[in-house]
């Protein structure tokens, strides 16, 4: 198939979901297009704002236009490992023997709703970390794989912290996107009211197959990224390690670590699913930069300095991305 072709393929497809989330969803366009493009990416999403500003609602929206299978899972203090993996049970068969035999966990499944991540203990919150990163769960003595595409959604709350148990940096590295979710408009708040409080609720379709995603998440995997591209965005990625040569001011002032590769491979794969949404087969520098923020944001590990002088790691990456010039030569490299 033509580039042209696919490109338009690609936008019919990613229309076709945001217009569904819209039947739900009022405003979050920020929000709902990072999401979108972590999901055409193949990477993990956490979500975090106060309660009542659609987080859940957003994820499970997606759920329903997606016609894959999709599971919640609440996260509490009590939940352990085995309730999210599956566990081995005793089970007789029909000659009266007894034999183990695994029952799943609702990780089995193709997008996962991790509702209040952070209330879970450690231990519960580690069972993820196989699951998100090599798509697969070892329980019980075997590895079992997951099926493509597997997504995780994780939603968390930063006011109410008690009772609560901060993602460990493995965990959160984890994650493609970390996203903040604001409060809405008044003209956005008047709209929820008009959708939620007259008449009935508007059903979600589903619009998009399991076989048509993965191949839509292949086509991002194609789209070309110049050198000079590629090179602005591993010059951000190390402008983030303080003490380094390459280092930003800002980091070496308020940063203990800057961002893993992890940080740099989510930069041009954001790009890419942002520019075939915008009908570009090739990724620019403003592509990049608008990736920046809920790329880094949590894999930058602040310093003593910084919280203490109420410093964020948006402040921080917002400050790279002035300090660190989209061509080298531009400062005489």
């Amino acid at each position: 198939m033509k580039p042209e072709l696919q490109i338009q393929s690609f936008r019919e497809a990613w229309g076709a979901l945001r217009a569904e989330i819209g039947k739900l969803i009022v405003g979050l366009d920020a929000v709902v297009e990072n999401t979108l493009i972590a999901l055409f990416a193949g990477g993990h999403v956490l979500l975090e704002g106060v309660p009542g500003l659609g987080k859940t609602l957003l994820v499970r929206t997606l759920g329903e236009a997606l016609d894959l299978p999709f599971n919640r899972i609440q996260f509490t203090p009590d939940l352990m490992p085995a309730d999210i993996l599956g566990t081995n049970i005793v089970m007789e068969t029909a000659t009266g023997r007894r034999e183990f035999q695994f029952q799943r966990g609702p990780i089995f499944a193709h997008l996962i709703l991790a509702d209040e991540i952070n209330r879970a203990t450690p231990k519960t919150q580690s069972a993820l970390l196989e699951a998100m990163q090599e798509k697969q769960v070892t329980a019980g003595g075997e590895i079992r794989r997951l099926a493509e595409p597997f997504f995780v959604m994780a939603t968390q709350n930063p006011i109410d912290q008690e009772g609560t148990y901060p993602l460990p940096e493995a965990q959160l590295d984890r994650f493609f996107f970390k996203i903040l979710v604001g409060y809405p408009s008044a003209a956005e708040l008047n709209e929820i009211l008009n959708r939620t409080t007259t008449g009935g609720i508007p059903t979600v379709n589903k619009v998009l197959s399991r076989e048509r995603l993965l191949e839509l998440m292949r086509l991002v995997r194609d789209v070309p990224v110049a050198s000079h591209v590629k090179d602005y965005a591993v010059r951000l990625v190390l402008a983030t390690h303080p003490k380094t040569d390459t280092a930003a001011p800002i980091a070496t002032q308020y940063l203990r670590f800057g961002s893993s590769p992890r940080g740099a491979q989510t930069l041009i794969l954001a790009g890419k699913v942002r520019a075939l949404a915008q009908g570009r087969f090739n990724v620019s520098f403003e592509d990049i930069q608008a990736a920046a923020l809920p790329a880094l944001r949590h894999r930058l590990i602040l310093n003593f300095e910084a919280e203490a002088e109420g410093i964020t790691t948006d402040h921080i990456v917002e400050q790279i991305l002035k300090d660190v010039p989209v061509a080298p030569e531009a400062v005489g490299v």
